[in-house]
């Protein structure tokens, strides 16, 4: 790990992203880490990444110049992209990613497909105007009357809901299949899945919820190396 934290931290991408959005993490997270060019978008949002992980083919130079050398790490692999570098590099209780969705729809996607594949990683991507994590094991959303909750399999899985206008259970969902979009709570939601497939995208205005939601849900996907759920 290059980065070990015991509060959440901001992950930022190159990815444009709204003015203002930097201070709404922040009010969940005090330390910056930037993904190659993200390190750009956070000098430019007036904070400085206290570590910048990726294969550096789009971080400017006078980034580079700016940031302690100390702070920088590059890593060639070209078999992952930068925000799985960062996904497998970073220890910290919750990631909340700017910059990873927005101007491309080829790395919005592949950021999904990151999620899928580092289940263990308690990561909430922000939208400009949705949100948009990996379901754990099991759930509780407070989620008020109406809240739009779409679910998006990246996988094969099946589920079970309570609060949803339209319940999951006993559904198969799969990316070529059922899918789960624009659904809607009728009041607080539970959620469980069998497997570390299902993405729930929710409004931006229920970040707060998300983060405490996520920050309350012991049980989690297990890691890669250890076959331990972080807790």
């Amino acid at each position: 790990m290059i980065v070990r934290e015991i509060e959440p931290v901001i992950l930022i991408g190159g990815a444009s992203f709204p003015e203002g959005q930097v201070n709404l993490g922040l009010r969940h997270a005090g330390v910056v880490i930037a993904a190659d060019s993200g390190a750009d978008s956070a000098l430019e949002h007036g904070v400085m990444p206290k570590a910048v992980i990726g294969d550096f083919d789009s971080i400017s130079q006078s980034a580079r110049a700016a940031i302690p050398e100390a702070a920088q790490f590059p890593d060639p692999d070209q078999e992952t992209t930068d925000f799985e570098k960062c996904l497998r590099a970073i220890s910290a209780p919750l990631i909340l990613g700017l910059g990873f969705c927005g101007d491309r729809m080829d790395h919005q996607l592949a950021a999904c497909t990151a999620l899928a594949r580092h289940p263990w990683q308690r990561c909430i991507l922000l939208g400009a105007r949705d949100l948009m994590f990996l379901c754990p094991p099991s759930l509780n959303l407070p989620l008020p009357e109406g809240t739009r909750v779409s679910l998006f399999p990246m996988g094969a899985v099946e589920g079970v809901s309570q609060g949803l206008q339209w319940p999951i259970g006993g559904l198969n969902l799969a990316p070529d299949g059922r899918i789960g979009t624009s659904n809607a709570a009728v009041g607080p939601v539970h959620l469980a899945v069998t497997a570390p497939k299902m993405l729930v995208i929710l409004p931006l205005e229920m970040l707060d919820i998300t983060v405490a939601a996520l920050g309350a849900t012991v049980a989690y996907w297990p890691g890669p190396a250890t076959g331990s759920g972080r807790a």
